[in-house]
């Protein structure tokens, strides 16, 4: 900005001039550098509001509901059949979690445990198609909750399936969705996120409650020591020889979970190399004490683009290989009708007939 000289009396006037930036060869054809446009960031509710409704592909969300609901048929045949057998104990030993005693829940007998186990399979099945997702989703969430406290009221809880539950209460309000599906949705977004947020907060969440009731000294416990000498593997024998790397495992653990929110706030590719980390803990989990925590292993498959994930598509294009091979050696022309294709005509050599 200059002010220009002007003679007496008259008022002054002001240019304003645009910064300019010398230029590299020293002469005076400087470019101009236009004032950068000041953007304002949006507020920090605006940024949650769309962190949390992150819109991802709609086959990402048909798939991970495949995946929720085919384990949830699995899961009362394989995983936990046990929980059959509270329907012969006598009602004086249920004590309801505090959800069971806040909802008034009633006491388990043969025909709760017994309806809840055949309705679940076939009503989960039915909902891995993506069928009524918003009715199945409501009804397979409300019978694998009753199963989970029937299962969890008898002195023993699991932490491995808060993910898994919190993914069956979101997945009815993803909307309907399909596989291979392209189109970004918002609901499915919010769906996939807060079981995100649920699988971080069982790790998080796990090492605060070590420190709560065990203080610092967990850290320093036998606590591993235990767990491989009763849960053991041939495959822990070296660890329980040596004290040292148990306790190097302990204070790991600690860190890992208590670190584990980093996940949210890393670029994509790394974010999977995390992922993948979190399932190597649990294979090795799996190989030195048998624990599997597979519903919480479904529930992380919700950060992976499972949408890229097409077994049917696949299968599809593998059975088409042998008929498609056999389709062009049919069609494909033999030596011989080559040969006669390119020989030339009678007529074309002689002249005539």
């Amino acid at each position: 900005m200059r002010r220009t000289a002007t003679p007496p009396g008259k008022h002054a006037t002001v240019v304003v001039t645009s910064p300019t930036v010398a230029s590299t060869d020293g002469s005076d054809n400087a470019a101009v550098e236009p004032a950068p446009a000041s953007s304002p960031r949006p507020p920090v509710g605006r940024r949650v509001s769309g962190w949390m409704f992150a819109a991802v592909p709609t086959g990402r969300v048909a798939a991970f509901r495949t995946v929720v609901y085919l384990f949830v048929a699995l899961d009362p045949l394989w995983f936990t059949p046990w929980v059959r057998s509270h329907a012969a104990i006598p009602g004086v030993f249920y004590q309801p979690l505090l959800v069971g005693r806040l909802l008034h829940l009633p006491t388990p007998t043969p025909l709760l445990v017994n309806g809840i186990f055949w309705a679940l399979i076939p009503l989960a099945v039915a909902a891995a198609t993506g069928r009524a997702p918003r009715l199945l989703g409501w009804i397979v969430f409300a019978l694998y909750f009753e199963w989970m406290i029937i299962a969890m009221s008898y002195g023993k809880v699991d932490h491995d399936r808060f993910g898994l539950l919190v993914a069956l209460a979101v997945l009815p309000t993803a909307g309907p969705a399909r596989h291979g599906g392209t189109r970004m949705t918002e609901r499915g977004g919010w769906a996939l996120r807060m079981t995100q947020v649920a699988v971080i907060a069982t790790y998080f969440l796990s090492s605060w409650a070590k420190l709560r009731f065990g203080g610092l000294g967990w850290l320093t416990s036998a606590t591993l020591e235990r767990a491989l000498i009763r849960r053991g593997t041939p495959l822990t024998d070296l660890l329980t020889s040596m004290r040292w790397p148990l306790l190097l495992a302990q204070f790991g653990i600690v860190a890992f979970e208590l670190s584990s929110p980093i996940v949210f706030f890393v670029r994509s590719r790394l974010r999977y190399w995390i992922v993948g980390y979190f399932y190597l803990f649990h294979v090795m989990v799996m190989l030195t004490i048998t624990i599997s925590f597979a519903p919480h292993q479904v529930a992380m498959t919700s950060f992976l683009p499972l949408e890229k994930v097409r077994p049917i598509v696949w299968t599809r294009r593998f059975l088409r290989r042998p008929g498609d091979r056999l389709h062009r050696t049919r069609t494909k022309p033999s030596a011989d009708d080559e040969h006669r294709s390119s020989a030339p005509s009678p007529a074309v050599v002689d002249g005539h007939r």
